[in-house]
């Protein structure tokens, strides 16, 4: 396949694959744990969970029956209409979605027993306030090696050339500094094979890994180049990097 095809691909993708990134087609070989097996193994019959950052709600509609009451929130106004249209298609009666900043929660305090966050922006202080007493927050992020080689094709990236555990330290701070008593940090960097072309260039099209994809014919040259020289046979080779923070009240 050569760079026009690429280009291609890139403008026909979104359509083939909506915004449901569950439906990427990856191996992951290497995981350390998977968020919301974690996010479940807390959740009681009887808690209330806020989901920060929900995007289109895939995943917080597949644990609906761990809690008794879930709200996701997003700033992204066609999120909440992919979101919506899920929860439709669920008939979970226990999910609720709702346009807010994470930087001012509209909920009472001490609401929720349970406040998770997976790959979006949070308020620490904000967390803190609306968790009960025993409460506990939850994040996975996306660390600064991930997609290292992809960056290094590109010569830029996402958190390009900044040092390894900076953003994992300053939320663990954060966190500390709300008043959260007991704050934990993991990370795993795993190897990762995507199925096909499509499923990767999904991925640089609707997230920040190379910013700016796609606007440059040079970028599928790169990308072409990129693909050959990665491509195995399991699929196309990068790496996941992640670490989760468990903080509790």
């Amino acid at each position: 396949m050569n760079p026009n095809e690429y280009k291609h691909f890139y403008n026909e993708v979104g359509r083939l694959n909506g915004w449901d990134f569950s439906r990427l087609n990856v191996i992951v070989e290497g995981e350390a744990w998977n968020f919301h097996d974690r996010v479940t193994s807390l959740c009681r019959p009887g808690h209330v969970l806020l989901d920060i950052g929900t995007g289109g709600g895939e995943a917080l509609l597949a644990i609906a029956d761990s809690a008794l009451l879930l709200i996701g929130i997003d700033q992204s106004e066609g999120m909440l209409e992919t979101a919506a249209y899920n929860l439709g298609r669920s008939g979970k009666p226990n999910v609720r979605f709702l346009h807010m900043n994470a930087e001012q929660l509209h909920f009472p305090e001490a609401f929720f027993n349970l406040v998770t966050c997976r790959h979006s922006e949070f308020n620490a202080k904000e967390a803190a306030r609306v968790l009960t007493q025993d409460g506990v927050f939850l994040t996975q992020q996306v660390s600064e090696g991930d997609k290292i080689n992809l960056k290094q094709a590109f010569g830029r990236g996402q958190a390009w050339n900044i040092k390894q555990g900076i953003l994992q330290d300053r939320y663990a701070a954060e966190l500390q500094n709300a008043g959260f008593s007991r704050v934990q940090t993991f990370k795993y960097d795993a190897t990762e094979y995507y199925s096909s072309i499509e499923d990767l260039i999904f991925l640089l099209k609707f997230t920040p890994i190379v910013p700016d994809f796609g606007q440059s014919d040079t970028d599928f040259q790169i990308l072409h180049r990129f693909i050959e020289e990665n491509q195995t046979d399991q699929g196309i080779r990068s790496n996941s990097a992640r670490f989760m923070i468990i903080a509790e009240k």
